[in-house]
Protein backbone atom coordinates (compact mmCIF):
# COMPACT_ATOMS: atom_id res chain seq x y z
CA UNK A 1 0.00 0.00 0.00
CA UNK A 2 1.38 3.39 -0.98
CA UNK A 3 2.33 5.81 1.76
CA UNK A 4 -0.04 8.77 2.14
CA UNK A 5 1.14 12.16 1.05
CA UNK A 6 1.76 14.78 3.70
CA UNK A 7 -1.43 16.55 2.61
CA UNK A 8 -3.48 13.36 3.02
CA UNK A 9 -1.93 12.61 6.41
CA UNK A 10 -2.70 16.10 7.72
CA UNK A 11 -6.33 15.84 6.62
CA UNK A 12 -6.91 12.55 8.44
CA UNK A 13 -6.75 13.81 12.04
CA UNK A 14 -6.18 17.01 14.05
CA UNK A 15 -2.50 17.85 14.46
CA UNK A 16 -0.18 20.06 16.47
CA UNK A 17 2.17 22.33 14.54
CA UNK A 18 5.68 22.46 16.04
CA UNK A 19 8.11 25.16 14.89
CA UNK A 20 11.80 24.96 15.78
CA UNK A 21 14.34 27.55 16.83
CA UNK A 22 16.56 29.00 14.13
CA UNK A 23 17.84 32.53 14.85
CA UNK A 24 16.05 34.66 12.19
CA UNK A 25 14.29 31.58 10.84
CA UNK A 26 10.89 33.15 11.40
CA UNK A 27 10.88 34.18 7.73
CA UNK A 28 10.96 30.53 6.66
CA UNK A 29 8.37 29.58 9.26
CA UNK A 30 6.09 32.32 7.92
CA UNK A 31 6.31 30.85 4.41
CA UNK A 32 5.66 27.35 5.74
CA UNK A 33 2.58 28.41 7.71
CA UNK A 34 1.22 30.45 4.80
CA UNK A 35 1.15 27.40 2.54
CA UNK A 36 -0.63 25.34 5.21
CA UNK A 37 -3.20 28.09 5.59
CA UNK A 38 -3.73 28.33 1.81
CA UNK A 39 -4.38 24.57 1.76
CA UNK A 40 -6.82 24.82 4.72
CA UNK A 41 -4.54 22.55 6.75
CA UNK A 42 -4.88 24.37 10.04
CA UNK A 43 -3.36 23.10 13.30
CA UNK A 44 -5.42 22.27 16.37
CA UNK A 45 -2.55 23.37 18.62
CA UNK A 46 0.84 25.08 18.18
CA UNK A 47 4.17 24.88 19.92
CA UNK A 48 7.47 26.59 19.29
CA UNK A 49 10.81 27.80 20.49
CA UNK A 50 12.53 31.11 19.64
CA UNK A 51 11.78 31.90 15.97
CA UNK A 52 9.16 29.16 16.12
CA UNK A 53 7.57 30.69 19.19
CA UNK A 54 7.31 34.02 17.39
CA UNK A 55 5.37 32.59 14.43
CA UNK A 56 3.30 30.19 16.55
CA UNK A 57 2.38 32.99 18.93
CA UNK A 58 1.44 35.41 16.15
CA UNK A 59 -0.76 32.88 14.36
CA UNK A 60 -2.44 31.54 17.50
CA UNK A 61 -3.11 35.10 18.70
CA UNK A 62 -5.11 35.82 15.56
CA UNK A 63 -2.82 37.04 12.77
CA UNK A 64 -3.40 35.22 9.51
CA UNK A 65 -0.34 33.98 7.66
CA UNK A 66 -0.18 36.75 5.01
CA UNK A 67 -0.31 39.37 7.78
CA UNK A 68 2.53 37.63 9.60
CA UNK A 69 4.58 37.62 6.39
CA UNK A 70 3.90 41.31 5.73
CA UNK A 71 4.98 42.20 9.26
CA UNK A 72 8.27 40.37 8.88
CA UNK A 73 9.01 41.50 5.33
CA UNK A 74 8.55 45.15 6.32
CA UNK A 75 10.88 44.77 9.30
CA UNK A 76 13.95 47.00 9.47
CA UNK A 77 16.82 46.69 11.91
CA UNK A 78 16.00 50.04 13.51
CA UNK A 79 12.58 48.63 14.47
CA UNK A 80 14.13 46.37 17.12
CA UNK A 81 17.71 47.63 17.52
CA UNK A 82 18.02 49.28 20.97
CA UNK A 83 21.54 48.68 22.35
CA UNK A 84 21.96 49.38 26.06
CA UNK A 85 24.35 48.31 28.85
CA UNK A 86 23.39 44.96 30.33
CA UNK A 87 23.68 41.20 29.96
CA UNK A 88 23.10 41.36 26.22
CA UNK A 89 23.51 43.88 23.41
CA UNK A 90 19.84 44.81 23.00
CA UNK A 91 17.53 45.95 25.78
CA UNK A 92 14.54 44.42 24.01
CA UNK A 93 12.01 47.20 24.65
CA UNK A 94 11.54 47.87 20.93
CA UNK A 95 11.02 44.19 20.23
CA UNK A 96 8.49 43.89 23.06
CA UNK A 97 6.69 46.97 21.76
CA UNK A 98 6.43 45.41 18.31
CA UNK A 99 4.92 42.27 19.81
CA UNK A 100 2.40 44.17 21.88
CA UNK A 101 1.34 46.25 18.88
CA UNK A 102 1.15 43.26 16.54
CA UNK A 103 -0.52 40.50 18.56
CA UNK A 104 -4.32 40.78 18.27
CA UNK A 105 -4.82 38.99 21.59
CA UNK A 106 -2.84 39.67 24.75
CA UNK A 107 -3.11 36.41 26.71
CA UNK A 108 -2.58 32.74 25.97
CA UNK A 109 -6.08 32.00 27.23
CA UNK A 110 -7.58 34.30 24.58
CA UNK A 111 -5.83 32.70 21.58
CA UNK A 112 -7.84 31.04 18.81
CA UNK A 113 -5.80 27.85 19.25
CA UNK A 114 -3.85 26.60 22.29
CA UNK A 115 -0.18 27.52 22.00
CA UNK A 116 2.86 26.82 24.18
CA UNK A 117 6.42 28.17 23.97
CA UNK A 118 9.74 27.04 25.40
CA UNK A 119 11.89 29.46 27.41
CA UNK A 120 15.15 28.97 29.29
CA UNK A 121 15.04 29.66 33.03
CA UNK A 122 18.41 31.30 33.72
CA UNK A 123 18.39 30.74 37.49
CA UNK A 124 17.08 27.18 37.29
CA UNK A 125 19.23 26.38 34.23
CA UNK A 126 16.39 24.46 32.62
CA UNK A 127 13.67 24.82 30.03
CA UNK A 128 10.21 25.89 31.07
CA UNK A 129 7.06 25.82 28.99
CA UNK A 130 4.78 28.86 29.12
CA UNK A 131 1.15 28.57 28.06
CA UNK A 132 -0.72 30.83 30.49
CA UNK A 133 -0.83 34.57 31.12
CA UNK A 134 0.43 37.43 28.92
CA UNK A 135 1.72 36.13 25.60
CA UNK A 136 4.05 38.99 24.54
CA UNK A 137 6.54 38.56 27.45
CA UNK A 138 6.61 34.80 26.87
CA UNK A 139 7.35 35.12 23.14
CA UNK A 140 9.90 37.86 23.88
CA UNK A 141 11.66 35.55 26.35
CA UNK A 142 11.63 32.61 23.96
CA UNK A 143 13.28 34.84 21.30
CA UNK A 144 15.88 36.40 23.64
CA UNK A 145 18.96 35.01 21.92
CA UNK A 146 21.81 35.02 24.47
CA UNK A 147 24.33 37.80 23.92
CA UNK A 148 21.99 39.59 21.53
CA UNK A 149 19.07 40.25 23.88
CA UNK A 150 19.11 40.92 27.60
CA UNK A 151 17.18 38.45 29.78
CA UNK A 152 13.42 38.89 30.01
CA UNK A 153 11.97 39.03 33.51
CA UNK A 154 8.67 37.23 34.13
CA UNK A 155 7.36 36.82 37.68
CA UNK A 156 10.72 37.96 39.06
CA UNK A 157 12.73 35.36 37.17
CA UNK A 158 15.04 35.98 34.18
CA UNK A 159 14.52 33.99 30.98
CA UNK A 160 16.39 33.61 27.72
CA UNK A 161 15.93 31.94 24.34
CA UNK A 162 14.01 28.68 24.45
CA UNK A 163 16.42 27.17 21.95
CA UNK A 164 19.27 27.10 24.47
CA UNK A 165 18.18 23.71 25.82
CA UNK A 166 15.12 22.90 23.70
CA UNK A 167 15.93 23.88 20.14
CA UNK A 168 13.07 21.88 18.59
CA UNK A 169 10.53 23.22 21.08
CA UNK A 170 9.79 19.57 21.85
CA UNK A 171 8.96 20.17 25.51
CA UNK A 172 6.10 22.44 24.46
CA UNK A 173 4.49 19.67 22.38
CA UNK A 174 1.52 17.77 23.85
CA UNK A 175 2.35 14.22 25.01
CA UNK A 176 0.01 12.56 22.48
CA UNK A 177 -1.45 13.11 19.05
CA UNK A 178 -0.12 13.93 15.62
CA UNK A 179 2.61 16.52 15.16
CA UNK A 180 3.76 18.31 12.03
CA UNK A 181 7.20 19.67 12.82
CA UNK A 182 9.00 22.29 10.72
CA UNK A 183 12.70 21.80 11.38
CA UNK A 184 15.18 24.57 10.61
CA UNK A 185 18.72 23.33 10.12
CA UNK A 186 21.37 25.15 12.17
CA UNK A 187 24.57 26.76 10.94
CA UNK A 188 25.40 28.22 14.32
CA UNK A 189 29.12 28.03 15.16
CA UNK A 190 28.32 27.15 18.77
CA UNK A 191 26.41 23.98 17.82
CA UNK A 192 28.60 20.94 17.17
CA UNK A 193 27.83 18.97 14.04
CA UNK A 194 25.85 15.92 15.11
CA UNK A 195 24.73 17.52 18.37
CA UNK A 196 21.60 15.94 19.84
CA UNK A 197 20.16 19.46 20.09
CA UNK A 198 19.97 19.58 16.28
CA UNK A 199 18.13 16.27 15.89
CA UNK A 200 14.52 15.94 14.86
CA UNK A 201 12.53 14.90 17.96
CA UNK A 202 11.93 11.17 18.16
CA UNK A 203 8.32 10.54 19.10
CA UNK A 204 5.36 8.60 17.70
CA UNK A 205 3.11 10.28 15.14
CA UNK A 206 5.55 13.09 14.35
CA UNK A 207 6.22 14.01 10.74
CA UNK A 208 8.96 16.53 10.02
CA UNK A 209 9.55 18.79 7.05
CA UNK A 210 13.08 20.07 6.44
CA UNK A 211 13.46 22.80 3.84
CA UNK A 212 16.98 22.58 2.50
CA UNK A 213 19.05 25.42 1.06
CA UNK A 214 17.57 28.25 3.11
CA UNK A 215 19.77 31.37 3.18
CA UNK A 216 21.13 32.57 6.48
CA UNK A 217 19.28 35.65 7.73
CA UNK A 218 20.62 38.00 10.42
CA UNK A 219 20.03 41.54 11.70
CA UNK A 220 22.56 42.68 9.09
CA UNK A 221 21.13 40.55 6.29
CA UNK A 222 17.41 41.13 6.63
CA UNK A 223 17.07 41.33 2.83
CA UNK A 224 17.66 37.57 2.82
CA UNK A 225 14.44 37.17 4.78
CA UNK A 226 12.32 37.51 1.64
CA UNK A 227 14.47 34.90 -0.10
CA UNK A 228 14.00 32.50 2.83
CA UNK A 229 10.25 33.15 2.92
CA UNK A 230 9.77 32.52 -0.81
CA UNK A 231 12.07 29.49 -0.74
CA UNK A 232 10.07 27.96 2.15
CA UNK A 233 6.76 28.58 0.39
CA UNK A 234 7.87 26.80 -2.79
CA UNK A 235 9.37 23.88 -0.87
CA UNK A 236 6.32 23.46 1.37
CA UNK A 237 3.97 23.33 -1.62
CA UNK A 238 6.12 20.54 -3.02
CA UNK A 239 6.25 18.74 0.32
CA UNK A 240 2.47 18.52 0.67
CA UNK A 241 2.22 16.12 -2.26
CA UNK A 242 5.23 13.98 -1.38
CA UNK A 243 4.64 10.53 0.14
CA UNK A 244 5.58 10.21 3.80
CA UNK A 245 8.59 7.91 3.95
CA UNK A 246 11.44 7.88 6.46
CA UNK A 247 12.20 10.23 9.32
CA UNK A 248 11.49 13.46 7.48
CA UNK A 249 10.54 15.03 4.19
CA UNK A 250 13.56 16.94 2.92
CA UNK A 251 12.70 19.35 0.17
CA UNK A 252 14.43 22.10 -1.75
CA UNK A 253 12.88 25.10 -3.46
Amino acid sequence: MASPTLREWLREEPFTLGLSSGFFGFFAHAGFVEVLEEASLLPARLAGSSAGALVAGCWAAGLDAPAIARTFLELERRDFWDPAPGAGLLRGRLFRGLLEETLPRGRFEECRRPVAVSVFDVLGRRTRVLDRGPIAPAVHASCAFPGMFQPVWIDRRPYLDGGIADRPGALALPPEGRVLYHHLGSRSPWRRRGSAALAIPARPNLRAVVVEGLPRVSPFRLEQGRVAYEHARRATRAALDRPLEGEALRVGA
